[in-house]
């Protein structure tokens, strides 16, 4: 009886230290994987190693709930897919990738996420085995905090068909308009920017069965102040912000320049990014856009921006604005910005050090109260309403109509003397514009039956009111 109670004992023991020695293992593979910026000192803790990889299941299974909903309500657009087999694809892609040497081409199941096909070209780039892609799921690459907007811009309603009858151009074309940027994991645990371009396509597997999938062609983004760089005449990028100092929209070209990618500037301060001796000139520079509001652009003092890896550039910048023609206050301000000196590091995208963190200061907060306190007031120049030039790249059509049906009920003694929003409720507002499109853009689809031309148009009208209650709360 006792020899069994032991035994029993001695195997509860060793199935406990068993389960330890797993668990432990777990946890030093964990820290390996947690990326340099999320530590805060050289060794990453067991807290900093389970709080990321909860954060990463939390985030991949949002999007997996989201992405499902999204596939149910694209069987349409699927019928109408290309199809194509794996021989066809490694034609294809291969004749393009052996001449881009940081260009890759994988196909990922819609259903899934699972990648289906890789060119030779992503072991190379990415230094690991093809085998390892090619039984992983895509998503699982990506950097946590660019799953959404990967999500978001490989939503299948979205996708434009891919067409291999007209040749391997067409792959490419749309490149300018359907593109976006994730930061992609290589083998040596390491994150780099892509462009990623997307295309549908039904692709035909060995048992001959068709199955929706996501061709995307993965092109890495290099510092645009390394060989081969980007010629001085050439280092222009456009930014919208609101009269609240809130970045709104980045030009692509500015990836190259800054180190970040659009989804990190969007929603954020443009104060925190300046040099501490040039965000008073920004106060300085808001008054004149009041005082020139709907005139054509004009330049001010170089500044001095943070690009990603904490060095400082000096930018030659030219300002204008939109004004809300109901209201007669400014909606956004557009700049158009010229690099006039690189950074002191070359590589933009290189891991900023922890003494180089961007840190949101109370001076920083007190400056951005005082800009948007001064766009509470309606313009009363003769400027006209509308842009004052285009300004930018000429993305900004989308903001017009927003900004023209919105912020007032087009009783302008009223608007001019509504009560002004508590700066308390100013700053918590900011706080959520970074993720407020993205869960509107979410529930909006949640709401919408399968995608026609009447769903699309609701989807429009969602996403204009959105916007609406961002530039009236500015």
């Amino acid at each position: 009886m006792n020899t069994n109670v032991c035994m029993c004992s001695e195997q509860t023991e060793h199935g406990r230290e068993q389960t330890h020695r797993e668990m432990m293992q777990t946890v030093q593979e964990m820290k390996k994987r947690l990326p340099s910026e999320k530590r805060s000192r050289s060794k990453a803790s067991t807290v900093e190693a389970l709080n990321y990889a909860l954060n990463c299941v939390k985030q991949v299974q949002a999007n997996s709930e989201y992405y499902n909903l999204l596939m149910s309500s694209g069987l349409e657009e699927t019928r109408d897919a290309t199809v194509c087999m794996l021989e066809e694809l490694e034609g294809i892609t291969s004749e393009h990738t052996l001449k881009n040497t940081d260009t890759f081409v994988v196909v990922f199941s819609l259903a899934s996420g699972k990648v289906v096909y890789a060119s030779e070209q992503a072991s190379s780039v990415l230094h690991c085995k093809r085998k390892f892609l090619e039984s992983a799921k895509f998503v699982e690459l990506l950097y946590h905090q660019d799953v959404n907007v990967f999500y978001s811009h490989t939503a299948q309603p979205g996708l434009p068909p891919w067409n291999v009858g007209t040749g391997t151009a067409v792959l490419f074309e749309c490149a300018e308009v359907k593109s976006f940027f994730c930061r992609i994991r290589d083998g040596e645990m390491r994150y780099s920017p892509f462009r990623l371009t997307p295309h549908l396509l039904k692709f035909q597997g060995l048992s001959g069965e068709e199955e929706p999938c996501c061709l995307a062609l993965a092109e890495r983004i290099i510092s645009g102040y390394k060989a081969p760089r980007i010629p001085m005449n050439k280092r222009i990028f456009s930014t919208t912000h609101s009269p609240g100092c809130v970045f709104l929209e980045v030009d692509d070209r500015a990836v190259p320049l800054l180190g970040y990618l659009p989804q990190d500037l969007i929603g954020t301060s443009v104060l925190a990014c300046l040099h501490p001796d040039d965000r008073l000139l920004m106060l300085a520079m808001h008054r004149k856009i009041l005082k020139y509001a709907g005139q054509p652009p004009f330049e001010h003092t170089p500044i001095r921006f943070r690009c990603q890896n904490g060095d400082y550039i000096t930018l030659d910048s030219s300002w204008s604005s939109f004004i809300n023609p109901w209201s007669r206050k400014v909606a956004f301000i557009i700049g158009r910005h010229k690099v006039r000196t690189g950074p002191l590091n070359e590589d933009v995208f290189a891991v900023r050090s922890k003494a180089k963190q961007l840190i949101m200061c109370e001076d920083v907060k007190d400056l951005q109260a005082k800009i948007y306190k001064l766009f509470l007031q309606p313009v009363h120049n003769n400027g006209s309403s509308g842009y004052g030039s285009l300004g930018s790249n000429g993305s900004h059509e989308h903001y017009i109509s927003v900004a023209s049906s919105s912020d007032s009920n087009g009783n302008l003694w009223e608007d001019s003397h509504r009560e002004p929003m508590a700066l308390q409720q100013f700053c918590a507002d900011v706080n959520k514009v970074k993720n407020w499109g993205q869960q509107a853009y979410l529930d909006s689809r949640r709401k919408l039956t399968p995608l026609g031309p009447a769903a699309a148009g609701l989807e429009y009208v969602f996403s204009a009111s959105v916007f609406s209650h961002l530039i009236s709360s500015s």
